[in-house]
């Protein structure tokens, strides 16, 4: 990244952050009925931690300052844990593309809460983006079904993911107003720890009565992932952009999450989503477009 701006470096690190976000959708989706969520995100954390503390070990190394405050990381570590467990909750039902849908309103929970924490001002081109972006949404979460969104008929799953996914709009200003000027990989570490005792603490009956002798390959195959790529690739890339970019426009990239979906589904043999939701992907992308001309 070297020569890039600190802008550009910032877009890069959320292209990568969307793609590999995808992933936990389609492969999560595959085994949320089959391992509590608190104790599969306790072991993705766990896993994680392990990662990017070998990562913090060989790079910058812990510093008395990194650990002051360290109830800073007790929040965004709860925020996560949070977020990852009503987002495996909501896929036990909610189709793959479908949540990623409801993701996708992220950014403008995001700008909300970027303004209450740090007094960041919406542009109207950034405030329009949202809006066409939070419309290309709900068109996929009511599967372009117009009586299902007089009705206001959203599934329990999408519902449930979206509590979640307030969580995480916290989170993006909270890294900002909370960091003191950690390197990312140890602003990272010290989140997941918090998260995994977090998970310990409030999870620990679900990861007790986890049978983890005769859990099937699939779940572990998806914790690999979970833990490396989407969590933490992910937590270092999110952090890395939230320092280089507003809140808003960090989270507009979660727009590009459905599409990335699609593709994950098709390339696992799950097929795509019908035809009538995809002019609701289509307008996510616009939103991501119209966010990014804002640069110009």
């Amino acid at each position: 990244m070297r020569g890039m701006s600190a802008p550009a470096q910032g877009h890069l690190a959320m292209l990568l952050f969307s793609a590999l976000v995808a992933g936990s959708f389609a492969l999560g989706a595959m085994v949320a009925n089959d391992i509590a969520p608190a104790a599969l995100n306790a072991l993705r954390f766990a896993i994680a931690a392990v990662v990017i503390g070998a990562a913090v070990a060989a790079t910058t190394g812990l510093k008395r300052a990194d650990l002051d405050a360290p109830w800073r990381y007790l929040v965004l570590g709860g925020l996560f844990a949070i977020y990852f467990v009503l987002m495996f909750e909501g896929l036990k039902t909610a189709p793959p593309v479908s949540a990623a849908a409801v993701f996708t309103l992220t950014p403008a929970l995001a700008a909300g809460f970027g303004w209450l924490l740090l007094r960041q001002i919406l542009t109207a081109r950034i405030a329009a983006a949202l809006a066409v972006g939070a419309a290309g949404a709900l068109w996929v979460i009511f599967r372009a079904d117009w009586a299902a969104f007089r009705a206001f008929e959203i599934g329990a799953g999408e519902v449930t993911y979206f509590w979640g996914c307030i969580a995480h709009a916290a989170y993006t200003p909270m890294v900002r107003k909370l960091n003191r000027g950690e390197p990312a990989v140890v602003f990272t570490f010290g989140m997941l720890l918090a998260g995994l005792a977090v998970l310990l603490v409030f999870g620990w009956s679900e990861i007790r009565a986890t049978d983890w002798a005769r859990l099937p390959v699939m779940i572990w195959v998806t914790v690999g992932y979970l833990a490396i790529f989407a969590s933490a690739a992910t937590f270092v890339l999110l952090q890395f952009a939230t320092l280089r970019l507003p809140s808003a426009k960090v989270m507009a990239y979660t727009y590009l999450t459905p599409s990335w979906v699609i593709l994950w589904e098709i390339a696992l043999g799950n097929g795509a989503p019908p035809a009538l939701v995809l002019p609701g992907i289509a307008l996510t992308g616009l939103a991501l477009w119209m966010l990014l001309r804002e640069d110009g």
